[in-house]
């Protein structure tokens, strides 16, 4: 992508460093190699506008604030298809979403635009029966369990790896 384009935002919340650890263990795991160049991570939005970092970055700022950490449920696993991610639940993430949707309206892609299904994916882009292999192998011995979403993060895309722009912690 030209220098001259700014490339597209993407904002993820961030977790706890156990949860963030054992996620990243299991994508280090499953995921196929060569296009493993990302930690694991639940993605609040796939592309904000470049063009308007500053005042994506402000507005962050000031959300991310006023918000106190997120306790999350981890609930159980879900099918991709050609992979499998964790799922998670949190009233209080979906209504903070929505504010975000209603602050970034005018530029919302229509997959931004979409009610959230967080999820963290450990696995994608193999062969389905692989994929339903795992899945069976993980829900056989899968306890829900809590983690707690702790900021914002956003990042970059530049046709690969994600380059970190700015965290944002929530309020303590």
């Amino acid at each position: 992508m030209p220098d001259s384009i700014p490339a597209p935002l993407i904002l993820t919340l961030a977790l706890d460093a156990d949860a963030q650890a054992y996620f990243n263990d299991l994508r280090r795991r499953n995921f196929p190699p060569k296009i493993n160049y990302l930690a694991a991570h639940l993605t609040l939005f796939h592309h904000l506008p470049g063009a308007e970092r500053a005042a994506v970055q402000a507005q962050l700022k000031a959300i991310a604030a006023s918000q106190r950490p997120l306790p999350l449920s981890v609930t159980g696993l879900r099918s991709l298809g050609r992979g499998v991610a964790f799922t998670l639940e949190n009233d209080e993430l979906r209504a903070l979403h929505r504010r975000l949707q209603a602050e970034f309206a005018p530029h919302l892609t229509p997959q931004d635009q979409q009610k959230l299904q967080p999820h963290v994916t450990i696995q994608n882009k193999v062969d389905p029966t692989e994929a339903r292999v795992l899945l069976a192998e993980l829900q056989a011995d899968f306890t829900p369990f809590q983690t707690v979403g702790t900021g914002l993060h956003l990042w970059a895309y530049r046709g690969g790896p994600w380059e970190s722009l700015a965290e944002f912690p929530f309020a303590s």
